[in-house]
């Protein structure tokens, strides 16, 4: 039902190019403070959109997003610790 997705993080040099990477993948966030772009792609078309996305002139450069390789499932093994903070 759902497609695995990557997370791409692009620098670019002028904002203005941000509507070009629609073509690529979905957009998900655009930060104007700091020039990059936050693009989401198919997971296994990963490998061609970063060589492609590499090759255009207005980007400085191109890194993964490493998102989906964190642990999210937490154990319960440690003890709880607030006990000892309360009064």
């Amino acid at each position: 039902m759902f497609t695995d997705r990557s997370g791409i993080i692009i620098w670019v040099n002028d904002l203005k190019t941000a509507k070009n990477f629609e073509r690529y993948g979905t957009v998900h966030y655009v930060s104007k403070r700091m020039h990059y772009i936050v693009l989401y792609v198919h997971a296994e078309r990963l490998e061609d959109t970063l060589k492609q996305l590499q090759k255009l002139p207005y980007v400085k450069k191109v890194e993964r997003s490493y998102r989906n390789e964190i642990k999210t499932e937490y154990s319960s093994d440690i003890p709880d610790k607030t006990r000892f903070y309360t009064l």
